[in-house]
């Protein structure tokens, strides 16, 4: 089953525990954000502690009621540019305002999650998988209907490998 709006919407409005994602590729094309990525080519850069947005917002609403929000981005250096406008205008606002965003840098070593596409996970028991074009466009969300097992051990390779996203940037 494909997911999109309202439907879309709802897996993130009945979040039990959590809602977690693994990200693989190196660029999202969205239409959506074309005017803030060429902000970020001119130079224009957010103030990440004072940054404040609805999805920010819910993340502090999220966290508040005891539920968790995460995700691991697999990447290689050097980073790409969508990657570098990911890093400044979402994830450095969004860790801060406590979404567990971490890196898995496979740069020079084995990528232990090698193949896998991008999924959401959603309280370790719905798996929703993300389809998108070689070049970052996205296809279609699509409900798994199988066992999410794999998804949940993916999960933990992927926290187990990875570093959080403040303390890679500091690096």
């Amino acid at each position: 089953m494909l997911l999109d709006g309202d439907e879309w919407r709802a897996m993130f409005r009945g979040i039990e525990s959590e809602a977690w994602r693994l990200e693989a590729l190196p660029q999202y094309l969205v239409p959506q954000e074309a005017e803030e990525i060429e902000a970020f080519r001119a130079g224009k850069r957010i103030d990440a502690p004072a940054y404040s947005s609805p999805y920010t917002e819910d993340l502090k609403r999220l966290r508040t009621e005891g539920k968790r929000k995460g995700r691991v981005h697999v990447l290689t250096q050097p980073l790409s540019e969508y990657l570098r406008f990911e890093f400044s205008r979402y994830y450095a606002p969004h860790a801060l305002a406590g979404e567990d965003i971490r890196i898995l840098d496979v740069t020079g070593r084995e990528d232990p999650l090698a193949g896998v596409q991008d999924f959401w996970l959603f309280d370790r028991s719905t798996v929703v998988l993300m389809n998108y074009e070689s070049d970052g466009t996205q296809i279609s969300r699509e409900l798994y209907e199988g066992d999410p097992a794999p998804y949940i051990e993916f999960q933990r390779i992927a926290e187990a490998e990875a570093v959080s996203f403040l303390e890679y940037v500091k690096e």
